[in-house]
């Protein structure tokens, strides 16, 4: 299976980049690390292939998308890992700046990776797309209003994007739990240190995410065990 990943330097993403590869599959990864990109090309030579893309600017996805697509099939998965959190404050001490940031990585590079990618596979109509959403996509806490709203929104453009895909394909938003991370320590300090480690989560994620199919098409689902 050929696997797209945005935000594939760190986290949830690098686990599942990880994952992936360890079961055979032909991962197409992308992250803003230039250093990290480096050790992953490093370490996994072709079919794998990791660029340094900042998903927010949608030239930049574009050149990498034509580059992806001009002598390999369309991704049988595309996941829209990449995020960013606000600091936490009150909605009304953060900057336009900082809140502008946070929607343009966690909406619009979602967006633009849907808008260069998601047509190859619709012209095969076949291929799954998991926007990463959140706990917080559902749900609200105090001092995470923008990365709360950017949320609802992937949860909303998921379900109308569903509605748009043709017979065969899905759009998922994937609620991937609570795992430490350092996005989950940036929020929660050493009480992230209590929740499972993102190679163990990535353990379940990735069967669980290889196995989505047309019946899922906009579905609002969470890994399991590892529920919020």
């Amino acid at each position: 299976m050929k696997i797209v990943i945005t935000g594939a330097t760190r986290g949830l993403g690098r686990a599942l980049a990880e994952e992936f590869i360890r079961g055979g599959h032909a991962v197409i990864g992308c992250g803003r690390g230039g250093e990290a990109i480096f050790d992953l090309r490093m370490a996994h030579q072709a079919p794998h292939d990791f660029s340094a893309v900042d998903v927010a600017q949608d030239t930049k996805v574009a050149i990498w998308a034509a580059k992806v697509l001009e002598n390999e099939a369309a991704p049988d998965l595309l996941i829209n890992n990449a995020g960013v959190m606000n600091r936490l404050a009150p909605l009304w001490e953060i900057e336009d700046r900082e809140f502008a940031k946070v929607l343009d990585v966690n909406v619009r590079g979602v967006a633009n990776m849907i808008r260069h990618f998601v047509p190859a596979m619709v012209a095969r109509k076949q291929g799954v797309i998991v926007n990463f959403s959140s706990g917080w996509g559902r749900s609200t806490s105090p001092q995470v209003a923008p990365y709360c709203a950017s949320k609802f929104a992937i949860e909303g453009l998921t379900k109308a994007l569903a509605q748009e895909l043709p017979k065969g394909m899905a759009a998922v938003a994937l609620n991937p739990g609570v795992i430490d991370t350092d996005m989950l320590r940036s929020a929660w300090g050493e009480d992230a240190g209590t929740y499972p480690k993102a190679e163990a989560w990535a353990k379940v994620a990735a069967p669980f995410l290889l196995q989505l199919g047309a019946k899922d098409n906009g579905q609002s689902l969470t890994v399991a065990p590892f529920e919020a």
